[in-house]
């Protein structure tokens, strides 16, 4: 019996190295899905279940990538022992895991059993066939590490095999569906058959009847909007109050803006504002010549840094961007700390991006004032 399973969660973890036992770095499950087939393809089982969150929130940022958001798994979520029990019966009948990076998921499902009962649940003790791991070479997508294949995307993975990428990526019940359908699939061609199959050109991938998806318009980005029906604020009554932006980046935010010092100051004095701050990602480059254009345009100018700030600032053994949080100097002394910061960060954190951590930040906190940053912020 082969077990496809997909989950859905809150993020990330903290570091991708730590097994299921470390409970504060695996994510909570948002969502369950999975299939159950036997070795012609032949579907047992199928069953979806959105989690109902019990001490934990579902970022707002998460939940425009899978759809579920906060009020959604409140109304609509399954008591999680209920749902783990019903996944056992099926795990106790399976021979295989499967899934695509299912290392991801078995960690994150491994976590939830963890919580409820500290002993090694049977999750992490099957024998795992993961489809992105056996297809690498069939794909043959350039552009992995020391010249090797990359590892394809389950959408990748699916135009090799049938030509047409699939619908509502990051839906849990849809992409078990792709899933399975790749493995039979990978089965079919003989790229990759497990001993238990012994006719893989008779294998036929029996598929579910697939509910409604958490986006029901096709294809998922990170820029669709889950909350089209949220009610629209009059904020007309706001004209004559006045703004300053405290989140801006400028030429120097590498990759991330193309706004040049003297633009931005400009564009700010145009819409008649009093001050405005730069926050460039982990770096002061453009604080003398902001300084100097705000002076001259007679605009406060506020000058701060957008920081990465992880957990260990000086651990170059997992990546680990952390949380982007911005900063701003409230004077000079301010401006000398935060220059100290990015220093650190660059001298002694820089691992992918340049980094610091929270104890790093306690120490140059003097004259500084902290902003909850964006979607990726700390807070968020």
């Amino acid at each position: 019996m082969f077990l496809i399973f997909d989950t859905e969660t809150t993020g990330l973890p903290k570091n991708w190295k730590l097994d299921y036992t470390h409970s504060d770095n695996w994510p909570r499950m948002v969502q369950l899905a999975w299939q159950l087939h036997d070795v012609d393809g032949k579907l047992i089982s199928a069953q979806n279940y959105i989690i109902k969150p019990d001490g934990y929130e579902i970022p707002f940022a998460v939940a425009k990538v899978h759809g579920i958001t906060q009020e959604r798994a409140e109304k609509d979520g399954h008591d999680l022992a209920k749902v783990l029990e019903h996944f056992q019966e099926d795990l106790n009948r399976s021979t295989y895991n499967v899934g695509h990076n299912i290392e991801f998921d078995i960690n994150v499902v491994a976590a939830e059993y963890f919580r409820l009962k500290p002993e090694a649940p049977k999750v992490i003790e099957l024998k795992s066939i993961d489809t992105k791991d056996v297809s690498t070479e069939y794909c043959a997508i350039p552009g992995g590490k020391g010249g090797k294949f990359k590892w394809p995307t389950l959408t990748e993975l699916h135009t090799k095999l049938f030509g047409e990428a699939f619908a509502d990526a990051h839906d849990a019940a849809y992409d078990v569906d792709a899933t399975a359908r790749c493995f039979f699939g990978l089965v079919t061609k003989g790229v990759h058959v497990p001993l238990e199959i012994k006719q893989p050109n008779t294998v036929v991938y029996e598929a579910p009847k697939l509910g409604k998806a958490n986006f029901d318009k096709g294809p998922k980005t990170a820029d669709d909007s889950v909350f089209d029906d949220v009610e629209q604020v009059d904020v007309d009554h706001l004209e004559h109050i006045e703004f300053t932006h405290l989140h801006a980046h400028s030429q120097f935010s590498i990759l991330q803006s193309t706004s040049s010092v003297n633009d931005l100051v400009k564009t700010a004095k145009n819409h008649k504002m009093k001050a405005i701050a730069i926050t460039d990602h982990g770096n002061m480059m453009a604080a003398f010549h902001f300084n100097a254009a705000c002076l001259e345009a007679d605009i406060l100018p506020i000058i701060g840094c957008e920081f990465n700030v992880c957990t260990n600032h000086k651990d170059k053994d997992n990546k680990d961007d952390g949380t982007q949080v911005v900063l701003l100097a409230k004077n000079k002394n301010g401006y000398h700390n935060l220059a100290k910061l990015s220093s650190i960060a660059f001298t002694d954190g820089f691992y992918y991006v340049p980094r610091i951590d929270k104890e790093v930040l306690t120490q140059y906190t003097e004259d500084i004032i902290c902003l909850t940053g964006g979607l990726w912020g700390d807070v968020p």
